[in-house]
């Protein structure tokens, strides 16, 4: 095989990865769910700062669609619509441990400048 071969074989997971986890909002609402739990539509908005309800909503759809978030929906007056990882989604708890990681000690390096 040849470098270049080779090299694009390596970079097509990473593609995928990254079509999946870009936009602005879908890495953050994972990671809300991912610290907070199974949460309701307002609950998840109020947790994140400056999302808009139109934004929430279309990435909760695509990650739903994806089989990274489930959404239930619960037989109550009013109902009641929760949302949470799928065990798929929490396959990516190392990543969100790294992203963690590595953006505390970035925030920190940042702050001391």
């Amino acid at each position: 095989m040849d470098k270049k071969s080779e090299i694009a074989k390596k970079l097509l997971p990473v593609m995928d990865t990254m079509e999946l986890l870009s936009g602005r909002w879908r890495i953050i609402i994972m990671t809300a769910l991912y610290v907070g739990g199974t949460m309701r539509f307002n609950e998840l908005r109020g947790n994140i700062p400056r999302i808009t309800g139109r934004a929430l909503s279309l990435d909760l759809k695509f990650l739903e669609a994806h089989d990274i978030v489930s959404r239930t929906i619960k037989d109550t007056s009013p109902i009641t619509v929760e949302y949470e990882l799928t065990d798929y989604g929490r396959s990516l708890d190392p990543v969100f441990r790294a992203l963690t990681t590595w953006g505390q000690k970035h925030r920190n390096r940042v702050m001391r400048r």
